[in-house]
């Protein structure tokens, strides 16, 4: 149970930098205290007490602003960022390392008892606002985008966006290729954009999108550099350092520094 607990807690360093120590994050993130109290009422649910396991989710809800359904099957290290106004209802089941953002609802369609409300696999990450509708699945590492509405199956790495929701990308697709780059040298200097999909006309995106592909085509070329230097015989020394999250965080006075896009 502690093990779990802990578990959870490292979770919320691993997808926000805002997290600075675990007494902080234990005290202060809503999202983990649901996730926690949600446990608490999965438990009791199993174990056939009912009315002690909806209690103890109405009191999770009016405390933390999030209601999940004791019903509910939630996997390891999910996390949910803010949180106020995310849903989730009792035959929903979540995987592994997912993560979903504030007013988010995986509800269901039909007032019919049995499966009615959605499947997330390991990974799964749906941006804010966004509605996953019905006794559908989203497949691994998939992503939603924000305020998009899903009442479809996604398959596994795709992203979907829009009302209703489209696949715009998924595995096997050369533009799909080019942004997981972009997403994995986006994760590489800690910058996420949170919710920002690529048919955005935004033209910040648009130059931050550009500036990645440059970033990873600088990043490819040195490697292929050292490696050719190596084979000479040459040490290139070090390894590049690994670039921190704190080295974007703006400093106090400094007008200067670059803001951060992630909202604490």
């Amino acid at each position: 149970m502690f093990e779990g607990i802990r578990e959870d807690i490292r979770s919320v360093f691993h997808r926000d930098p805002a997290a600075r120590n675990s007494v902080e994050v234990l005290l202060n993130y809503p999202g983990l205290h649901a996730v926690l109290l949600h446990r608490l009422a999965h438990r009791l649910w199993k174990m056939d007490f009912k009315l002690l396991a909806r209690f103890v989710s109405n009191f999770s809800r009016w405390f933390t602003g999030i209601e999940i359904h004791p019903g509910a099957t939630i996997g390891r290290r999910f996390f949910i960022d803010h949180g106020m106004g995310v849903v989730i209802g009792e035959t929903a089941e979540v995987g592994d390392d997912v993560t979903i953002y504030h007013g988010v609802t995986l509800g269901g369609t039909t007032w019919n008892k049995g499966k009615r409300h959605p499947t997330l696999k390991n990974g799964v990450v749906v941006g804010a606002g966004a509605k996953v509708l019905g006794p559908i699945t989203i497949g691994e590492n998939a992503r939603v985008g924000s305020n998009a509405v899903v009442t479809k199956d996604v398959p596994d790495e795709a992203t979907v966006v829009g009302i209703p929701g489209r696949i715009i990308c998924k595995e096997g697709d050369g533009d799909c290729a080019e942004e997981r780059k972009r997403q994995a040298m986006a994760s590489k200097i800690g910058f996420d954009a949170y919710g920002m999909t690529p048919d955005m006309p935004d033209p910040i995106a648009h130059s931050i999108k550009n500036m990645l592909d440059h970033m990873h085509a600088v990043d490819q070329k040195v490697n292929a550099m050292s490696k050719a230097l190596e084979s000479l015989g040459s040490d290139c020394g070090k390894s590049l350092p690994e670039i921190r999250d704190q080295l974007f965080e703006e400093e106090p006075g400094d007008p200067s520094a670059p803001v951060s896009s992630k909202v604490d």
